[in-house]
């Protein structure tokens, strides 16, 4: 078996070292936080002693002439954010996560991916970056691409070790780091609801679609869209925050209930105005934030088909909010999520890969309190022209009596050259008013 040995720690004053395979593959679930499934999982590593570093995680594409377009962009965006943010990796760990299909055994899911694997490896290898490992996780059984003993790697596999018996699952246990269930279980709370149980909200978003998508077209009009899109969202928030706490599958539950299914399509719609959702993503942070994410999880949910694109907007929206509090494994999540059901949405794509480079949210707080504290002085400044432009309506008449009893030579004169044209200045009036 080749001995890889990687040092990490759930905190900067312990240190695990992981040798081989098996230690590698018991380890991935408390690197990202929950069990990838159907996923690639690329991991930086840093020094001599294999530091653990950026990581990246995408759904496996189901067609193979994907494959070396995705392992290509998979391979410059690890070794391009990691060099960004810190620095060129050493070397990469690839994991590939994928249940057996349609009759399959472990050993055939490995055998089919093994194509994907090596274009991975070459992908990172034109990088000059080499990949010490490739694991393929697959029916509770894991097998190294990399490894020709099969002594210890045999073509059947090795079993994953029992949860919580192995030593990184005793460091996170200490480190208080939690493995929240499989990846499938934590996109179920943001998947749309299919068109049979969401019959109500379809109706609802095909009305409001309807009534809203007009008024979002006209520049003027979007404005007041948004302006009542926020408003609701602030009511939403307020009620969902009042509501009692209980398990998240419950919670979930009893959001729905708390939204309406017009309330739901308004929301949905509205978010789909690029400032409308910036200024939404300002619930992130304080006493509100927890209460943002359940309303954009419930949101997502609503999203039912064919609207399930529209989706992307309030799953983006759950992944920042989730990311700012600390929360990076249910941040990728939302995040891939949000890709899978539009590639191309800039915010969610931004956000994915600030994230999986491990940046600093900071950073973009720091960018909308700045927008928030702009938008709040041009208030201001609006309302002391407001101000000024009521007390300039008062003063003319002063003026006029002050010119009438005026002692200025030749003031006589000129008041009845005025009144002598009679309609000029109502009429030069009319005309600047327009």
């Amino acid at each position: 078996m080749n001995k890889h040995p990687e040092s990490t720690g759930p905190s900067e004053e312990q240190q695990i070292t992981l040798r081989g395979p098996a230690e590698l593959a018991d380890a991935l679930p408390y690197l990202m936080g929950f069990h990838p499934s159907d996923s690639v999982v690329m991991v930086a590593l840093h020094g001599g002693r294999g530091r653990f570093g950026a990581r990246l995680r995408l759904a496996i594409p189901q067609s193979p002439l994907e494959w070396p377009t995705v392992a290509d962009q998979l391979a410059e965006c690890l070794i391009k954010g990691s060099e960004r943010r810190d620095a060129r990796p050493d070397a990469i760990v690839v994991f590939l996560c994928q249940d057996p299909v349609d009759g399959e055994t472990g050993n055939q899911t490995m055998e089919r991916l093994r194509p994907f694997a090596q274009r991975l490896r070459t992908a990172c290898g034109a990088l000059d970056v080499p990949v010490l490992e490739v694991l393929c996780i697959s029916g509770n059984r894991f097998w190294s691409y990399v490894c020709p003993d099969a002594r210890c790697c045999p073509a059947e596999g090795n079993q994953l070790a029992m949860p919580g018996t192995s030593v990184m699952a005793a460091a996170a246990t200490y480190a208080g780091i939690q493995v929240r269930g499989s990846l499938r279980e934590m996109e179920a709370r943001l998947t749309p609801l299919t068109r049979t149980s969401g019959a109500a909200q379809l109706r609802a978003l095909d009305a409001a679609g309807s009534a809203m998508v007009p008024l979002l077209l006209d520049r003027e009009r979007r404005q007041e869209v948004g302006g009542a899109t926020l408003k609701l969202a602030g009511r939403l928030i307020d009620r969902l925050g009042k509501a009692p706490a209980t398990v998240p599958s419950l919670a979930d539950i009893n959001d729905d209930r708390l939204i309406s299914d017009e309330e739901a399509a308004s929301m949905i719609l509205g978010l789909q105005d690029r400032e409308t959702r910036d200024r939404a993503a300002e619930w992130m942070e304080g006493p509100k934030a927890h209460a943002a994410l359940r309303l954009w999880r419930a949101l997502a949910r609503r999203c039912v088909a064919p609207y399930e694109e529209h989706a992307a907007a309030p799953l983006t929206l759950a992944g920042w909010v989730s990311w700012s509090t600390g929360d990076e494994p249910a941040a990728r999540v939302a995040l891939g999520l949000a890709l899978r059901f539009d590639p191309h949405y800039t915010f969610a794509q931004l956000l994915h890969e600030a994230c999986n480079q491990g940046l600093d949210p900071e950073t973009l707080r720091r960018c909308l309190r700045g927008e928030r504290s702009k938008r709040a002085d041009r208030h201001d400044r609006r309302a002391e022209r407001v101000a000024g432009a009521r007390s300039a309506r008062v003063r003319p008449a002063g003026r006029t009596r002050t010119r009438t009893g005026s002692t200025r030579p030749g003031s006589g004169a000129a008041d009845r050259r005025r009144s002598a044209r009679p309609g000029v200045q109502g009429r030069r009036g009319t005309r600047t008013g327009r």
